[in-house]
């Protein structure tokens, strides 16, 4: 891409605030860029990296001993400490500097406020994806906590869209174990969004964990755990027809008797029939006996 594309890359605002002298990896120093000291340059507050991959440092200080530092680091003055600068954007290739022996770097100041400084950074690791989507989340957070910024100017600083900053702020209020399998890359930002609406996202992170699922997948898993479960059938009642027969089958055993049982759902009769007084004696002496 072109130099004088790279202002919209920046996003308004941010292009004026670095210049127009900011590169694309492998130019080459760009006007208005120098030289400083790698022992004058500090590490900046608002670096958006949580960590940085040693083996990937490894691999760009071998680069950097061969073909130098193409990409100016952007910094500014250090507040109250005079020839000492602190980095904006661009550690990673200051700390794979001094890995590779170099004594001096190419820079870009540019006296930045924090807030402004913050966004450079921001951007600088969004350009390059440097960022998983739990740092870039919490970058995006510390502008709008700690600086005071809207989502609209933060859009606008960073020249992301609106939902993009809105769904990407979201990713925050996963569980923390969620957000670490984001930082590790077990799960993409595309696999979160759809956790989010999950009733259970720790348990559905293990499953597109554990089967690979794509995002397509993962919302088609989530859809269905938000789909009511249908109720279970209701047990079968009895057949009551064969329980009242075996009763009066068990009553005429005992009795010697007809016997006839009525029921209609809830309560019911049993009607005994005896031929003679010594039946019916027979009966009411069993019922005594039982008193």
């Amino acid at each position: 891409m072109g130099l004088k594309e790279q202002p919209r890359r920046l996003g308004k605002g941010l292009a004026a605030l670095m210049g127009d002298t900011t590169m694309d990896a492998g130019i080459g120093p760009t006007e208005g860029a120098r030289h400083l000291a790698i022992a004058s340059l500090l590490p900046g507050p608002f670096q958006p990296r949580r960590a940085m991959d040693e083996d990937a440092l490894e691999e760009l200080a071998a680069s950097l001993k061969s073909r130098g530092v193409l990409q100016p680091l952007l910094v500014r003055s250090f507040p109250g400490q005079a020839g000492q600068y602190q980095i904006i954007a661009g550690e990673r290739r200051w700390r794979a500097a001094q890995r590779a022996g170099l004594h001096e770097v190419p820079v870009l100041v540019r006296e930045l406020s924090d807030t402004d400084a913050m966004a450079a950074g921001l951007v600088e690791n969004l350009q390059r994806q440097d960022l998983d989507p739990i740092e870039e989340a919490e970058g995006y957070q510390r502008l709008l906590d700690e600086f005071g910024m809207i989502q609209e100017d933060l859009a606008t600083a960073v020249a992301k869209s609106r939902p993009h900053i809105t769904n990407m702020l979201r990713l925050l209020n996963l569980p923390s174990d969620v957000q670490a399998s984001l930082r590790s890359g077990d799960l993409s930002s595309g696999h979160a969004r759809a956790l989010m609406q999950h009733p259970d996202p720790q348990a559905g992170a293990r499953t597109i964990i554990a089967n690979r699922l794509t995002v397509r997948q993962a919302e088609a898993m989530v859809a269905a755990a938000l789909t009511p479960k249908p109720a279970p059938p209701a047990p079968l009642a009895p057949d009551v027809n064969s329980v009242t027969r075996m009763l009066e089958r068990e009553l005429i055993e005992i009795l010697g008797l007809r016997v006839r049982i009525r029921f209609n759902g809830k309560s019911g009769s049993v009607n005994l029939a005896y031929e003679n007084l010594g039946q019916l004696d027979g009966i009411l002496a069993l019922l005594r006996g039982h008193q």
